[in-house]
């Protein structure tokens, strides 16, 4: 790797205190470009500057791909079975066992046993003052009617929708980095999109223990076609335009060299603007920063050893098992601090422990990609 690679997690803990200096220093600065986003049913979904830099930051990815390796990698029963084994049969329940130790028991003194949260009243109910629901007491706050429910419950629902919510755009760039097969890892979004459609609603409304959850199929539609479809469908037509009028050794050679440093100059780009947004929040919230992101340090490290581990076991060569890993690794935060904010508020420690999962995410994978480039010699040559 070059300098700028080599380095990347320094650039990135500078771009993590440029977004919250930012946030603090200019606000309304902070405050107009988080504005500046689509929303389904009054929770922000796609916020539009994040949606560019990702498009910058998925676009050098998706013009390289080759559609044609994509159907091959399609046709890998191993990597896919296990991508999907992890991410919906093991991930959603260890998220829960995990975090349910740390913030139910290990932490609960410093969070407080008596702490409680004010959430949004759960959809389609009709409750009274006084009502209790779950673990919640129906209170009425400046006429409004809220739950009541203990702090840590409402940390633990947050962490449960990053678990049921595989990452689908920025694991591109884990596989990208870690120099993983990117028509595989690309197939394991398609796939991981469609199966959240089915199972993100289902596991949800299991974990959370609060009834039947609402499917946000809009926000989840919509959050995948602007960060990864988009991409997807511009990649593929330049690279067939390009490649017919110049030529494919001047799109290897040339296109691609120019392209290379722009996936992560956006990746740098999106972590100022989210932590400038959310920044903020941090700041005011340390410890209890560190109380939630200690279990998704721990779930995200065991879930990519056990995928790891596996991929090896099955004989998996290093260029598939690297994304299989990432991609049980790694979270949708998008759509968790969507989800968030609609089922629970804005202000829900809910809401707050998705942002966490931002925090941690981008350092933490960069750790794992780093991890991935030193045991290669662990596996053999492309088998699976």
């Amino acid at each position: 790797m070059g300098f700028f690679e080599r380095y990347l997690t320094v650039w990135v803990a500078l771009c993590i205190v440029a977004g919250i200096a930012l946030g603090k220093v200019a606000p309304e600065v902070a405050q107009s470009l988080d504005a500046m986003a689509i929303s389904v049913n009054g929770a922000p979904v796609v916020s539009i500057p994040i949606a560019i830099c990702l498009f910058f930051m998925m676009y050098p990815i998706m013009v390289k791909i080759d559609f044609g390796e994509v159907v091959k990698a399609g046709r890998a029963v191993k990597p896919v079975g296990l991508t999907l084994f992890i991410n919906w049969a093991v991930k959603p329940f260890t998220m829960y066992a995990i975090a349910s130790f740390f913030l139910g028991s290990l932490f609960l003194g410093f969070i407080g046993p008596e702490a409680t949260d004010l959430v949004k009243m759960p959809l389609g109910k009709d409750l009274i003052v006084g009502d209790t629901y779950g673990s919640g007491t129906v209170v009425l706050v400046e006429g409004v009617k809220m739950l009541e429910v203990p702090l840590w419950r409402s940390y633990l629902a947050g962490c449960i929708l990053l678990g049921i919510a595989p990452c689908t755009a920025m694991v591109l760039v884990w596989g990208y980095l870690s120099k993983g097969n990117d028509s595989h890892t690309l197939v394991m979004v398609a796939i991981n999109s469609l199966t959240m459609l089915l199972l993100f609603g289902f596991l949800g409304g299991f974990l959370l223990g609060v009834g039947k959850l609402p499917v946000p199929w809009q926000a989840l539609l919509l959050s995948i076609s602007v960060y990864v479809a988009l991409p997807l469908v511009a990649g593929y037509l330049s690279r067939k335009w390009i490649i017919a009028a110049k030529g494919e050794d001047w799109f290897k050679e040339k296109f691609l060299h120019f392209l290379t440093p722009v996936t992560i100059t956006a990746l740098l780009v999106t972590l100022v603007l989210l932590f400038s947004f959310k920044g903020d929040t941090i700041v005011q919230n340390p410890l209890t920063i560190l109380w939630i992101a200690i279990p998704l340090f721990v779930q995200t490290v065991v879930i990519f050893a056990l995928g790891y581990a596996l991929a090896k076991f099955l004989g998996l060569s290093y260029e598939n098992a690297a994304p299989t890993a990432m991609i049980g690794a790694s979270n949708h935060f998008e759509v968790a601090i969507a989800t968030s904010a609609m089922l629970y508020g804005l202000s829900s420690g809910a809401a707050l422990a998705t942002v966490v999962g931002v925090l941690i995410e981008v350092p933490l994978m960069l750790m794992l990609v780093r991890f991935c480039l030193s045991t290669q010699g662990w596996f053999g040559a492309r088998q699976a």
